[in-house]
């Protein structure tokens, strides 16, 4: 499918658009903003973006009041179309977040509930008991995403809830002409749900991507035939910082080897997973590395490895926020986007890796590796690239057998030799282009 090829880049666009926190109903055309940035995204290398919630909702976006309409905040149903096609006449596909384990206190379902009580139509929409009373003296209890009452869980055991749900999907796909779906807390989801949702997309438009955000644990139980295409590999995140904070590179290629390794038990090798070194919940990778000096390595690893890179607003120009500052710091709006030597440097890796079929899809074997350096192969039938890092402050001289006496080196443009050894700088990374 396509998204195997892609990179993408992900917007929070109430944050990007500088957006007010609370819902005041006051109608503002912000999302066209993202036109003005699409030449940036295509110089980027992205082919693919990825926004955060869009939908009408009561502050964060993530508490729906109605999935029908694009939050006031940002404009109309008819400005996101048009940010829609022109973000496809530039060649990048759009894929929206589906929040549907919860929705928010202003969900038109909820508010009638809250209006009505057990008159309510809608009361079975959600987990309801008229015995209890709410933190907000609701008159009910109702059950709240892990115990987030300003996220109120939907039934999607009730099959309204689901036909009302997959109708806004439908008109998602008919009017906007989304490319896919990035489910919120798919580890939430009934896995029954989520296999008619890859059903029913299935019956409208080819190749729609369903990308379910996952944590930790077994991915196997929500990626697969008729369910999830991908998922976020979350597992590897913190692997990917930390080994360079710790100088220990031992700690990803372990994690790389146990999930996409040549091992019969290696689960992932055939996954596709969305693999990334920042996002809107986290600290941002140029706060959290020690070293800035291993900012394009960090991005070396997480554009070569298997699966395909996503790419937070800002962060590609080195753009610095910690969790700690709260969701405000994280989502910052910026006026303009800005270009430096990281955000050169990541657009050669982004046409570098959906120009190779190694990395798209190749195997993953690690070839040398010391707590400071790593040199892994990603090979196909008709390709095989080796990736090599050196996070050390010393060059470095790895002798291995490469298979062959020379190499395309794709990040430089030169030619490597493996006569004598092959030299590393100190804070570099290259990728060899082996000889058939």
């Amino acid at each position: 499918m396509w998204y195997e090829e892609s990179v993408f880049y992900q917007i929070y666009p109430l944050g990007f658009c500088g957006a007010p926190f609370e819902n005041d109903g006051k109608e503002e055309s912000r999302i066209l903003k993202v036109i003005d940035w699409i030449p940036h995204i295509s110089k980027l290398g992205a082919n693919a973006i990825y926004f955060s919630p869009v939908f009408e909702s009561d502050t964060h976006g993530y508490n729906t009041r109605d999935y029908g309409l694009i939050d006031k905040r940002l404009g109309t149903n008819e400005d996101f179309k048009e940010v829609v096609e022109k973000l496809h006449e530039a060649g990048i596909k759009v894929v929206l977040d589906g929040v549907f384990n919860h929705v928010g206190r202003g969900f038109w379902a909820f508010e009638d509930v809250r209006e009505k009580k057990w008159d309510s139509p809608y009361k079975d929409w959600f987990h309801i008991s008229f015995d209890g009373n709410s933190n907000y003296n609701d008159g009910f209890w109702y059950e709240g995403w892990e115990g987030n009452y300003d996220l109120v869980k939907l039934n999607l055991f009730n099959p309204a809830v689901v036909d009302h749900i997959f109708d806004k999907v439908k008109y998602w796909i008919d009017y906007f002409d989304i490319d896919g779906l990035r489910l919120d807390v798919a580890y939430c989801l009934d896995k029954g749900f989520i296999h008619n949702l890859r059903e029913f997309t299935n019956g409208l438009k080819p190749e729609f991507l369903l990308l379910g955000e996952l944590l930790h644990g077994d991915y196997c139980q929500f990626v697969g035939p008729g369910m999830l295409d991908s998922c976020t590999n979350y597992a590897c995140y913190k692997g990917l910082f930390s080994s360079f904070n710790s100088m220990n590179m031992f700690e990803i290629i372990h994690s790389l080897m146990q999930q996409f390794g040549p091992e019969q038990w290696c689960r992932y090798k055939d996954m596709h997973l969305m693999s990334f070194v920042d996002n809107h919940d986290v600290t941002r990778v140029a706060s959290i590395l020690n070293n800035k000096k291993h900012l394009p390595l960090i991005y070396t690893l997480a554009f070569t490895m298997p699966g395909f890179p996503c790419l937070y607003y800002g962060s590609e120009w080195g753009a610095e926020a910690r969790k700690e500052e709260g969701d405000p710091a994280l989502r910052v709006c910026f006026d303009q986007p800005q270009w430096n030597e990281l955000t050169d440097f990541i657009s050669k890796l982004a046409e570098i890796k959906k120009n190779s079929r190694a990395l798209n899809y190749g195997s993953f074997r690690s070839v040398v590796l010391t707590n400071n350096q790593c040199i892994f192969e990603r090979k196909t039938d008709d390709e095989r690239i080796m990736v090599a890092i050196n996070a050390s402050d010393q060059p470095y001289t790895a002798h291995f057998d490469a298979g062959c006496g020379q190499a395309d080196e794709l990040i430089s443009g030169g030619l490597h030799d493996f006569g004598g050894g092959s030299t590393l700088e100190p804070y570099s990374a290259e990728i060899w282009k082996m000889e058939r």
